[in-house]
């Protein structure tokens, strides 16, 4: 994996704000609001990392184009009333695939610890290179701490997003692939 590219920016951002929008905060102010986003984020960006892994996968869906999020929103019906408007041109960026993988790291720790454990093997660590937030011993990023280890807060601002019973229309998607990837379906299998 070459590490992170800046060619999924508005994949995560439009994956991000579609989880979002179909699983809003568990209270309306505005800090619950950000927490949410957060962990939905941290959740996007690992699914992102983990379906795009090269700069060359990064670029391609860049110029292809995710897919859109006609399936998502029809799973949870959400359909926008009109598609074409000019406000709704984010859900092109939508990718099916990285929120179905954000549903299931956000509804079960394990396989979001694996995600992340992948992620952080994968991405080189560069001691030169400035990080907004330093690796801990173990190497595990601190970008990823509202995923792996929500604090009360956390969970109260997301207690739709990481609900599994709400999540699984869309988590059971492309969970078996995910599984494949993280070499958790042997473990299931046994």
């Amino acid at each position: 994996m070459a590490g992170p590219s800046v060619e999924l920016s508005p994949v995560i951002a439009a994956s991000t704000h579609w989880l979002s929008r179909a699983y809003p905060a568990g209270t309306p102010d505005t800090i619950a609001h950000t927490l949410s986003e957060l962990q939905a984020r941290q959740a996007v960006t690992v699914a992102a990392w983990l379906r795009y892994p090269t700069e060359m996968d990064a670029a391609l869906v860049a110029i292809a184009g995710p897919g859109g999020s006609a399936v998502l929103d029809w799973r949870v019906g959400s359909e926008p009333e009109d598609e074409n408007a000019e406000e709704e041109g984010w859900r092109t960026w939508v990718d099916e695939v990285v929120v179905s993988w954000a549903a299931c790291l956000l509804a079960d720790p394990m396989l979001a610890r694996r995600g992340v454990d992948a992620v952080a093997a994968a991405v080189p660590f560069d001691e030169d290179r400035p990080r907004p937030y330093p690796r801990r011993t173990g190497g595990l990023p601190t970008e990823f701490r509202r995923l792996l280890n929500p604090d009360p807060r956390d969970r109260e601002a997301a207690v739709l997003l990481r609900h599994p019973d709400l999540l699984e229309p869309i988590a059971e998607m492309h969970r078996d692939t995910l599984l494949y990837l993280l070499g958790a379906a042997r473990e299931i299998a046994a």
